[in-house]
């Protein structure tokens, strides 16, 4: 379907997911599907949990049982393919990266986007996080209703 459409099949996307039990931590989900020449996820992990290899061509491997949900690997990826993401009873915990100029504020209810561009869902933003380092990238921390854990990767002013 990704060659056809430029959207993961749901397939794919749970591919990129651990087992939900390793959930209960916050951990790194790369939705790299396609071999392309980059690996700053790989260089900037302090724990080692990812690997990519010598072949930077490589699609990224990640080790959820040593990935500690730092984050590092979110704004440090240039194709925004890196979420974090935990389970609190209910509800999915999600740290995104955000490039757009109209960033939302703590407390505001945003449509929740599926990968095909489409609203799934209500997505409460819980934090903003703007950093010097982050290079003009928000981390937007969202909290959605647990059932939308394979759909939602980001949001939209509604």
């Amino acid at each position: 379907m990704l060659k056809r459409t430029g959207v993961p099949d749901r397939s794919q996307i749970k591919d990129a997911f651990p087992d939900e039990s390793y959930l209960i931590k916050p951990k790194a989900i790369i939705e790299c599907f396609e071999a392309i020449p980059c690996n700053p996820c790989e260089t900037s992990c302090p724990v080692g949990a990812i690997t990519i290899g010598a072949d930077i061509n490589k699609i990224p491997v990640i080790d959820h049982a040593i990935c500690t949900g730092c984050g590092q690997c979110v704004h440090n990826c240039p194709g925004l393919a890196v979420h974090i993401v935990s389970i609190k009873e209910d509800k999915a915990l999600f740290r995104i990266p955000y490039e757009m100029p109209d960033v939302p504020k703590q407390g505001d209810i945003w449509d929740g986007i599926g990968r095909d561009g489409k609203t799934v869902c209500e997505a409460t933003i819980t934090a903003v996080t703007q950093k010097e380092g982050f290079d003009k990238t928000t981390i937007l921390n969202v909290e959605t209703d647990k059932t939308y854990l394979y759909d939602f990767i980001t949001v939209r002013r509604p």
